[in-house]
């Protein structure tokens, strides 16, 4: 309410030709004059340390989108094209997901037995996933869409490296097998594709049909659709789980990880959509990057134009594009029998490690591999 009610404020004064109305104006208006209305009577039940965090969000959307419009008129000005990748800041419509956040402000603790307590709010049980390695400077609780509550706290933490190890491994993301890795010594392996989604489609369809034959906003209905938001809760959960249990693996045991930037966004608009937004390739490289940040290692990424799976590990033949269907086939020039995806991984791992000697990115350039060491393919810029 309060960040609709800022929105519009300022809205209003730009179509008026008014000059732009700043954060200490805009929370005058929004909170403190709100309040004394009878439609805003009840934001004085809740602590205004939210009420101002939710324009203090609103003012950053104006910042990220006024930065966006300079660097595409910098970019267009220069004849370069660009195109406008953050949004202008739109209304909230009221949904079944919500969350408010404390900051030091407002007096939130981590009580001695466990509990937080929250101004205006109380004492709250709280069953922690892990302890909290500093103070937090504050506290954000949300309601996600099956009616469960958490409390997600910040945090200072020092950055931990990992003692060095001379292992690398290159990854070749994909449906069938989620992950083939090809470790530098040699060894190679594969990560079966858990598919969750795919688990519990049959349960999550006859949820779904039972929703449907309720009336839209009754008692009813609303245990029906909280019932299809845990199927999804327990998909996205046990997804999140697999990805931060691979991620901590590869992190732990190897210095270098080598993996294929894909274009998830494209991907996900065709016919393989459902099994690629279920796999969460997006979800899972991110949590390599962070984690590679905080404990000293590397992540290269390899170009998607790199035509790693129409290499030959062994000799670098290019043998030209292969259908899906297409998993194993043989070089034309050496005749090594392949494994589609692990021999993608060894050729990810090869440019990989190539960048990283070069100093540079990942671009395709076709070379011949290093006689005494099968995978050193290719290497180029990303």
């Amino acid at each position: 309410m309060v960040w609709n009610d800022g929105l519009r404020l300022r809205e209003g004064a730009h179509w008026a030709g008014l000059p732009f109305v700043g954060v200490a104006q805009l929370q005058r208006q929004v909170i403190t004059v709100a309040k004394r209305t009878s439609e805003r009577a009840w934001l004085g039940e809740v602590s205004v340390v939210v009420l101002q965090q939710s324009l203090a969000d609103l003012d950053c959307a104006y910042r990220n989108w006024f930065r966006a419009l300079a660097e595409v008129k910098a970019a267009r000005a220069c004849g370069q094209k660009a195109r406008l990748r953050v949004q202008k800041p739109r209304f909230k419509h009221r949904d079944h997901e919500q969350a408010v956040r404390f900051t030091r402000n407002s007096r939130f603790r981590v009580l001695p037995n466990g509990r937080l307590s929250l101004p205006r709010v109380g004492t709250l049980k709280v069953r922690w996933s892990r302890p909290l390695p500093s103070d937090p400077s504050s506290v954000t609780v949300t309601l996600d869409a099956s009616g469960r509550y958490h409390a997600s706290f910040v945090v200072a933490v020092a950055e931990e490296s990992l003692p060095p190890v001379e292992a690398a491994v290159g990854l070749d993301l994909g449906l069938s097998t989620f992950a083939a890795l090809a470790e530098r010594s040699g060894a190679v392996n594969k990560q079966d594709n858990p598919r969750w989604l795919r688990m519990r489609e049959k349960a999550l369809r006859r949820s779904q049909r039972n929703m449907s034959r309720r009336l839209k906003g009754s008692a009813n209905w609303e245990k029906a659709r909280r019932r299809v938001a845990k199927h999804h809760a327990r998909m996205a959960d046990a997804r999140r789980h697999f990805h931060h249990d691979l991620s901590t693996r590869l992190i732990r045991d190897h210095q270098t990880v080598c993996v294929e930037t894909l274009n998830v966004a494209g991907l996900g608009r065709s016919n393989l959509a459902k099994s690629i937004h279920d796999a969460g390739w997006g979800q899972f490289t991110a949590m390599l990057v962070y984690k590679a940040k905080l404990h000293g290692r590397t992540v290269i990424k390899v170009d998607r134009a790199f035509p790693s799976s129409q290499l030959c590990s062994a000799c670098g033949h290019r043998d030209g594009p292969k259908p899906l269907k297409v998993r194993t086939w043989t070089c034309p020039a050496c005749w090594a029998h392949h494994d589609r995806d692990l021999n993608a991984a060894r050729n990810i791992l090869a440019a990989g490690l190539a960048a990283v000697a070069r100093g540079g990115g990942v671009r395709p350039g076709a070379t011949l591999a290093v006689a005494d060491e099968a995978g050193t393919v290719l290497a180029g810029a990303a």
